[in-house]
């Protein structure tokens, strides 16, 4: 992967780059706020973006909405000291495929990253649970009027179960142990379910499952 690292602290910076560097990635270019992430998204085309949230100028949530507006294809994930659950939650909204902390190991934070690359997401089962727990309170909140919808019709039996576990914080191994089926088979599951929602990683699906009452 192709990484873009986004933050205003330039000590930090320095060492976050020569962590990854050392780890195996292509860190392609840095920037100091969010409108240089965004010039430098456009020139450089990374893969990943890790991005601050409190940043001078442009905002890490401000930057990702934007990025995420012109290059979709674009993953973004926040990495950040904020334990605000108003972030994170307004995070996923605005299209970051994962959230990070800076307090984490260095060894948790490099399986976190290897995570993205293998499945499309990286968030901590505490945030997991976290962001379940925002989702679920509001929908608990809803009004009268607007009851909270039924299973999709267009997900197969299988595809329902699958979704249910992630939405509970479940990786792929374990899916496939509870399941019984293979890693490979338990993604393509995934990717049905992403394509069929119109969803774009296993955070949005983690919102979509609160929002419709399947994770009970």
């Amino acid at each position: 992967m192709k990484l873009l690292l986004v933050d205003d602290h330039a000590l930090f910076l320095q060492s976050l780059k020569g962590l990854l560097v050392a780890s195996g990635y292509d860190v392609v270019g840095t920037a100091r706020n969010g409108w240089e992430a965004l010039s430098q998204a456009r020139r450089l085309r990374p893969d990943l973006i890790l991005m601050d949230i409190e940043m001078p100028e442009c905002d890490g949530l401000a930057a990702t909405r934007l990025i995420k507006a012109e290059m979709p294809q674009v993953k973004i994930v926040i990495l950040t000291v904020s334990t605000s659950e108003q972030h994170l939650f307004e995070a996923v909204k605005s299209g970051a495929c994962g959230y990070l902390l800076k307090s984490q190991s260095a060894e948790s934070f490099l399986e976190l990253v290897a995570q993205v690359e293998m499945v499309g997401a990286a968030l901590s089962p505490e945030l997991a649970v976290r962001l379940l727990e925002e989702f679920a309170r509001q929908a608990r909140h809803l009004p009268a009027e607007e009851p909270v919808e039924e299973a999709p019709a267009n997900l197969t039996p299988r595809q329902l179960e699958i979704l249910m576990l992630v939405a509970r914080g479940l990786t792929y191994p374990q899916i496939g142990e509870v399941l019984h089926l293979s890693e490979p088979t338990i993604r393509y599951h995934m990717g049905q379910i992403l394509e069929r929602l119109h969803l774009e990683n296993r955070a949005q699906v983690i919102a979509y499952a609160a929002q419709h009452g399947l994770t009970r």
